[in-house]
């Protein structure tokens, strides 16, 4: 799992029948410090995140195993939104 930004959306006329319907989402990754990194990813949306929101992402067979994925041809998956990080007792980031 890892920690990632929504930077945008792919859109996709001619996709798999298995995908129809799901959104598909460009995340970057960060460093634990919400430092942007240079690691982008297109990840199957299965909560409805949207743009500038940080998302818990997985990938690899795990990125199936959610009741949205579950049997698709995906390799990773935003599966979580967050509303806040803390590390070590401090607060890193809030949703507002």
């Amino acid at each position: 799992m890892f920690l990632a930004r929504v930077v945008g959306t792919v859109v996709a006329t001619q996709k798999d029948h298995k995908l129809e319907g799901l959104k598909l989402m460009i995340v970057r990754q960060f460093t634990i410090d919400l430092e942007p990194t240079n690691t982008f990813l297109v990840a199957a949306d299965s909560v409805g995140a949207g743009k500038d929101e940080i998302v818990v992402c997985c990938t690899g067979s795990s990125a199936r195993l959610t009741e949205r994925t579950e049997g698709l041809p995906v390799d990773t998956v935003i599966m979580a939104i967050a509303d806040s990080l803390e590390i070590e007792g401090k607060i890193i980031y809030k949703k507002s």
